[in-house]
């Protein structure tokens, strides 16, 4: 009898571990060294094709290193969360509305690892 398939990750679980790890280090990393730092260890091809898919998008730079290449992050992790967060507002028309709404839902003080407030209807 085949054995159950494994659950899959989530989407883009395993490209957020992959950027956790270069961030946690300093300097460029390998294929190999990302793999041995994440927690569950895909295969190296796997490691390497999604470290292709960042480059690709922008989000880790290369060098060579070796045969192979060695990545590093572009922006910190703040930046990378400014980098969606402009993408996000690139969707809508009237980014100075809906940035206004962003600020006026979660006024000083608030906690963003809650959802935020729901709107009152007039």
């Amino acid at each position: 009898m085949a054995e159950p398939a494994a659950e899959r990750r989530p989407a883009g679980e395993l490209e957020a571990d992959m950027l956790a790890a270069l961030w946690a280090v300093d300097g460029p990393q390998t294929a190999g060294q990302v793999q041995r730092s994440l927690t569950v260890e895909p295969a190296r091809t796997t490691v390497t094709t999604i470290l292709s898919r960042l480059f690709e998008k922008g989000t880790v730079e290369r060098q060579r290193s070796g045969r192979g290449f060695a990545h590093f992050p572009v922006r910190d992790t703040h930046g990378f969360t400014a980098r969606r967060m402009y993408h996000e507002l690139d969707k809508d028309s009237d980014r100075a509305t809906v940035l206004a709404r962003f600020v006026c839902e979660h006024p000083p003080g608030a906690s963003f690892d809650r959802p935020a407030p729901q709107p009152r209807a007039f």
